[in-house]
């Protein structure tokens, strides 16, 4: 199983945040980082907020060499599907071919309010999911009025998220190369890989790759496990689901690795805690 460093930008990370963990996330030989796509806080509230994702992206890729970098996920109701086409584009040339695009239908009511995008129903938002899926991956592919095309042959790696319910597993086995899910058990994670994989064979094509997106702490011992969780709910209110030390995550993440996740996006809530990237590290490299 691979191991990706995911933040919650929207919590106030600041530019030096960003770098900091970029190049932690590097050092410590992770396979990515990935951020949210949110523009108002969701847990610390006001005036925590967030830089960009793709702006911030595009700095993050002029400053690192190795990682990969995206979004779980992008909302279609943020951006026209060519103006996101062309920036994650870019992003790719920036990066030499290191991006991947999350997309999804977008859910948090209070920040559309406040930025003026219009948020409808959640059929109108699937509807646009679809419609920028198909925009989006006939800008990189066939329309031959559209350059520069990615770096990535044949497209950018495009990732849906979601709970494996109908719409999004319908999208993702016509338009993506992967399916996350959030927050799910073993045996939901188990059930969710099952849906994914019937719809693909119905679809007569290769199964989407599977990953996981679950809140994550670790510690060298249980003292430190026990600081980073209060640490944690004092910040958000909440208890990662998966905590312990690095042999004990490491556990945890092998019986998602038996149901058929192929990599984890590790949120990692209280982002001033760089140090504790090095500590992911050296879980992926058990995982191995």
């Amino acid at each position: 199983m691979r191991i990706n460093l995911m933040v919650e930008g929207q919590e106030g990370v600041s530019w030096d945040g960003w770098l900091a963990l970029a190049r932690a996330t590097e050092a410590a030989g992770l396979e990515g980082l990935f951020r949210s796509d949110h523009y108002r806080s969701i847990g610390r509230g006001d005036p925590a907020g967030a830089l960009d994702a793709w702006a911030t992206l595009a700095g993050l890729a002029a400053s690192t060499e190795r990682i990969r970098l995206g979004t779980l996920v992008s909302p279609v109701t943020f951006r026209r599907a060519s103006v996101l086409a062309k920036t994650v584009v870019t992003v790719d040339h920036i990066s030499g071919g290191r991006v991947e695009l999350g997309l999804g239908a977008g859910w948090f009511e209070a920040e559309h309010e406040s930025y003026g995008f219009r948020f409808g129903s959640t059929r109108d938002r699937l509807d646009e999911l679809d419609r920028q899926l198909a925009e989006i991956t006939r800008h990189w592919g066939e329309a031959p009025d559209i350059w520069p095309k990615p770096v990535q042959q044949p497209r950018v790696p495009i990732i849906i998220g979601g709970t494996a319910k109908p719409r999004t597993v319908r999208a993702a086995v016509r338009f993506a190369d992967e399916y996350n899910t959030v927050f799910a058990t073993v045996e939901e994670a188990r059930e969710r890989k099952r849906i994914l994989d019937d719809a693909a064979r119905e679809a007569e094509r290769d199964p989407l790759r599977f990953s996981l997106m679950i809140g994550c702490v670790v510690g060298r011992d249980q003292g430190e496990v026990d600081d980073r969780v209060a640490r944690t709910q004092e910040l958000m209110g909440q208890t990662p689901p998966l905590a312990g030390t690095i042999d004990e995550v490491a556990e945890r993440l092998r019986e998602y690795e038996a149901v058929g996740v192929e990599r984890a996006m590790l949120q990692h809530l209280d982002h001033d805690d760089v140090e504790m990237v090095a500590l992911l590290g050296e879980l992926a490299s058990q995982l191995l």
